[in-house]
């Protein structure tokens, strides 16, 4: 449970956050731009992670997104990992992105949003 004033993990979050926006966040937001595709992706996943986090944590409503954010990355970053994906280079790259780097692009979607 998280526990108010708890500003350390809040922005240990917001550090994590920010590597991923690097990463994965703003390149896929720019594929996106140009590309239905990867835009309707990227709000699929960012609606399963959503889901996932309201419906699978309790009293999740209670914890800043961010840190619920930061604390569902890890799991895709070491299967990302394990899979060694390749991270899309260009925005074309993006249209034929698998499903982990979608993942991690729909979580920086989500932390954007909140």
């Amino acid at each position: 449970m998280f526990v108010p004033g708890s500003a350390l993990l809040v922005v240990s979050a917001r550090k994590t956050l920010n590597r991923l926006q690097r990463t994965h966040g703003a390149p896929a937001a720019e594929a996106a731009a140009v590309f239905p595709g990867v835009s309707a992706a990227i709000d699929q996943h960012a609606a399963a992670v959503r889901d996932i986090l309201d419906l699978g944590v309790e009293n999740s409503g209670l914890v800043p997104a961010s840190v619920l954010l930061a604390g569902y990355a890890p799991g895709i970053l070491e299967d990302l990992r394990e899979a060694e994906a390749v991270l899309p280079h260009s925005l074309l790259d993006w249209q034929d992105a698998d499903w982990i780097h979608l993942r991690l692009a729909g979580v920086c979607s989500l932390a954007r949003a909140s």
